[in-house]
């Protein structure tokens, strides 16, 4: 890791770069290394997934925000720095079984202290949620990616039961198996008594009086999952993909919950996403836009020869069927749309500046005057 270079560095920014000029830093190096249009430079490839690497962590806020603060440690898990790792029980983490059993698990126990639920039936583990950051081409195209993510699953020292191996959990002895005892309290109205949650089994009517050490009697643990995701061809930049089933791990036999992929797609160098069709500057001579001429363009699909017309005017747009992205759920495609703009040279050689006065006297010297122009959005023409 010491000889990768600072991202910001990379990309050519200063450390108070602006999120629109992260995006434009890394559209012109994409642009510039972008492997089709270097093809077989190896070197340019390896500076195209610099560029993506970079742009990678410096576009996302939060490890933006870690790698302003720690560098290649806030971002790497090799470091140490990276917050993914999780280790064994609920003990060395920062909440309380509350916290668990009343937002982890989808609601959690609700209405224990008026005894109108069973803390024992099963329940449904909450969904969880995480990003994939996909290239244009893969959004485009559909591709598998592996995400990894946090989850509560159960206990593999104790199956769950949160007691230590060769214990059995016992009847609580506060509540008796109840999950509530009564409390009576003295008021100006006189002695009233009320039914709580018993503190020391949490309303479960259990206790274990050898607790799992890796769960620290809680059943649970937290751990990190790498899940390979297969991505549908189409998908767009905030969309959600949900995997039924990969959340949360339920409680008391319960069903798990939902993972939640929300996508996000790194701009293309060249290319632009408009609904399903890709959108392609082109820009060409001024002697291409009036003669016409074979042109090999790029499409998700690979280069295609385009035929572009004799009198293309800048800002044409021509049509490439069935080029563009695949629609969700369906054989259909987008198309590739090719809006046309004209280079011309700010200077010319002296035999240049020669052949297009011929070319001009040749056209009649068609140059458009400024009161011609007026003529042309309704102003009155000078005779």
């Amino acid at each position: 890791m010491a000889d990768k270079r600072d991202y910001y560095e990379v990309l050519g920014l200063a450390k108070d770069a602006s999120a629109d000029d992260i995006k434009k830093a890394y559209r012109q190096l994409a642009k510039k290394y972008h492997p089709d249009l270097n093809p077989g430079d190896k070197t340019a490839e390896e500076k195209f997934k610099e560029v993506n690497e970079a742009y990678e962590i410096l576009s996302d806020a939060e490890k933006k925000e870690k790698y302003d603060r720690f560098g290649f440690a806030g971002v790497d898990p090799s470091y140490g720095g990276g917050g993914q790792g999780f280790g064994g029980g609920f003990g060395d983490m920062d909440f309380d079984l509350g916290d668990i059993f009343g937002s982890i698990f989808g609601g959690g126990f609700g209405g224990f202290g008026g005894g109108r639920s069973n803390p024992n039936a099963p329940r449904r583990g909450s969904d969880i949620q995480t990003v994939v950051s996909l290239s244009f081409e893969e959004a485009a195209k559909g591709c598998t990616k592996t995400v990894s993510f946090p989850r509560i699953e159960v206990c593999d020292e104790c199956a769950g039961s949160g007691a230590a191996k060769g214990t059995s959990s016992q009847t609580c002895p506060d509540c008796n198996g109840r999950g509530q005892v009564n409390v009576t309290q003295r008021t100006p109205f006189g002695t009233v008594s009320t039914s709580r949650q018993c503190d020391r089994c949490h309303g479960t009517g259990k206790y274990n009086p050898t607790p799992c050490p890796r769960c620290k009697g809680v059943g649970r643990i937290r751990r990190t999952v790498r899940k390979d995701i297969t991505l549908p061809a189409g998908i767009d930049e905030g969309q959600v993909y949900t995997v039924r089933g990969e959340g949360n791990r339920g409680l008391n036999g319960g069903p798990a919950g939902d993972l939640r992929v929300v996508v996000s797609v790194k701009p293309h160098p060249f290319f632009e996403r408009d609904g399903y069709n890709v959108l392609y500057d082109l820009t060409v001579t001024y002697v291409q836009a009036a003669l016409g001429d074979k042109i090999q363009v790029p499409t998700l699909d690979g280069r295609v020869e385009f035929s572009l017309p004799a009198g293309t005017q800048p800002g044409d747009v021509y049509k490439l069927s069935g080029k563009g992205i695949p629609v969700l759920n369906s054989n259909r495609k987008g198309n590739q749309l090719i809006r046309v703009s004209v280079n011309v040279p700010k200077s010319h050689t002296e035999a240049q500046k020669q052949a297009l006065l011929a070319y001009n006297a040749a056209m009649g010297g068609s140059a458009v005057s400024s009161e011609e122009k007026k003529g042309f959005f309704g102003g009155k023409k000078k005779k």
